[in-house]
């Protein structure tokens, strides 16, 4: 257009580059619709699987874990630390590969035209490598320290909020508060790091193509003088050409904040699917029906290594009999039903089922067939219902009803607004704790039958009188 169409005054062929430039303008924007909305809609498919794997992982994981790791920090890794990754496919990855195609193909168009020029406008890369390579490593540093206050502030806001009774009880508001605001200005500190960085890098990014430009002008400047000297529209392709080197090279410096910040929400995700936090399930035993009959046999347990909280526990528990261990706090109670439960692995010993080491059991097998009424009394959002047959489909209402007789709590039930399909809320937030112990008295419905003892609906009672009914059990 400058050397031919304009210095050579021949204007008739310049409507003809204006249609070609309207029309190549045209389609990158046809493509570019796509190229967006096929690269988020991917990235939403592959963010939707992982999310899933790492929920699945977690729910998976041994009770240790939970005692050690904060539920805030859980939290995060599923949803926060999985939607920055999307980040990554939706705006960056596929973006940054486009952006390093165009440096390539106009970097091999600009040594086609004229390498001499080329090379002299390349003097100053170097420089750019060192920088871009020095900034990403810098960025990646402050963003892992993001990352980790992110999910220390969500750990934080979890524990208090659903501790947030006792705050108040205790006037704790402004100490916890002050606590708080500690974390918050950690956090601001870790971000302004990360901002200085690009307050940095960015002038430098565009002194480095200013340069360039100077380099490119001296040196054609210089050729003026002789026999070879370049034509204005070729000086004007070149300097346009350097601008869409520099353009994605920007663009990939601007990327680099979700891009690293990706990186390192990744490393955390991928550090919990290869977590080996798992409860081992290598048992395969899965028989139609369970006696009942229990022996622990030199069994030893510690939560801690070094800590032992059971040491040579043997006892045995036959078909039909009823235990009761009291001891006091901290003697190992809760440990004795938590280990048959496999929430935790021993150390030493055997606990059996019916002759059949618990290991042996296939573990969601094992744990059908032991009906749990927990101390702490944990009701998830939904209904009644849904928390009492927790989505089993073969629990239907009418065997719900029935259980909720035999306790005598139907009429409980009823009284509220939907009944068995009464709202409770987060943790039963909306009943009292009274009715939600009631609820959680309710037995397991899909306990296996066992017809040595009368029954009292789904409940097994070995004294089926009235005197007795705490006697009754699955």
């Amino acid at each position: 257009m400058i050397d031919i169409n304009i210095i050579q005054n021949r204007g008739e062929g310049i409507e003809k580059m204006i249609a070609i430039l309207l029309g190549l303008l045209l389609v990158e924007s046809v493509l570019r619709y796509f190229f967006i909305y096929l690269t988020s809609l991917f990235g939403q498919f592959i963010i939707k699987d992982l999310r899933m794997a790492v929920f699945k992982k977690i729910v998976h994981f041994r009770m240790k874990f939970f005692d050690t790791t904060p539920i805030g920090t859980s939290t995060t890794r599923t949803i926060s630390d999985v939607e920055t990754i999307n980040d990554i496919y939706s705006d960056n990855f596929f973006t940054i590969i486009s952006d390093i195609l165009t440096i390539l193909i106009v970097l091999s168009l600009m040594f086609y035209k004229n390498w001499q020029l080329t090379l002299v406008s390349l003097i100053p890369f170097p420089v750019l490598i060192w920088l871009t390579a020095n900034f990403k490593n810098k960025v990646k540093v402050t963003f892992n320290k993001v990352r980790e206050k992110v999910s220390e502030m969500n750990a934080f806001l979890q524990e208090h909020i659903s501790g947030v009774k006792i705050t108040q009880i205790f006037h704790a508001e402004e100490k916890e508060a002050s606590k708080f605001d500690k974390i918050n200005v950690e956090h601001r500190q870790a971000n302004i790091e990360a901002i200085w960085h690009y307050s940095v890098f960015f002038p430098a990014l565009e002194l480095v193509l200013a340069v360039s430009l100077g380099f490119m002008v001296c040196f054609a400047s210089y050729k003026s003088f002789g026999a070879s000297r370049f034509s204005i529209g070729e000086i004007a392709a070149f300097f346009l050409y350097m601008n869409m080197i520099f353009r994605p090279m920007r663009f990939l410096a601007d990327k680099f904040n979700t891009l690293q910040m990706g990186i390192v929400s990744s490393e955390r995700v991928f550090k919990i699917l290869e977590s080996d936090e798992t409860a081992t399930d290598s048992g395969t035993y899965k028989p139609e029906k369970v006696r009942g009959d229990i022996a622990f046999e030199h069994v030893y347990f510690e939560y801690n290594e070094g800590v032992p909280v059971l040491r040579d526990i043997n006892f045995s528990i036959n078909r039909g009999e009823t235990l009761a261990i009291v001891g006091a706090t901290g003697s190992g109670k809760t440990s004795i039903i938590s280990i048959l439960c496999r929430f935790y692995d021993i150390q030493k010993g055997a606990i059996t089922l019916d002759g059949r080491s618990i290991y042996d059991y296939e573990l969601n097998h094992l744990r059908s067939r032991i009906s749990l009424v927990l101390q702490d009394v944990f009701l998830f959002s939904g209904s009644i219902y849904d928390n009492i047959a927790l989505y089993n489909p073969e629990i239907t209402i009418d065997k719900v009803k029935e259980a909720a007789k035999e306790l005598e709590i139907h009429d409980f039930i009823m009284s509220l607004p939907g009944d068995y399909y009464y709202d409770v809320k987060e943790r039963g937030a909306t009943l009292s704790l009274g009715q939600r112990q009631l609820i959680s008295f309710i037995p397991r419905i899909n306990c296996q039958s066992n017809d040595s003892y009368p029954r009292r609906g789904n409940l097994l009672c070995r004294y089926p009188n009235r005197a007795n009914y705490t006697k009754c059990h699955c």
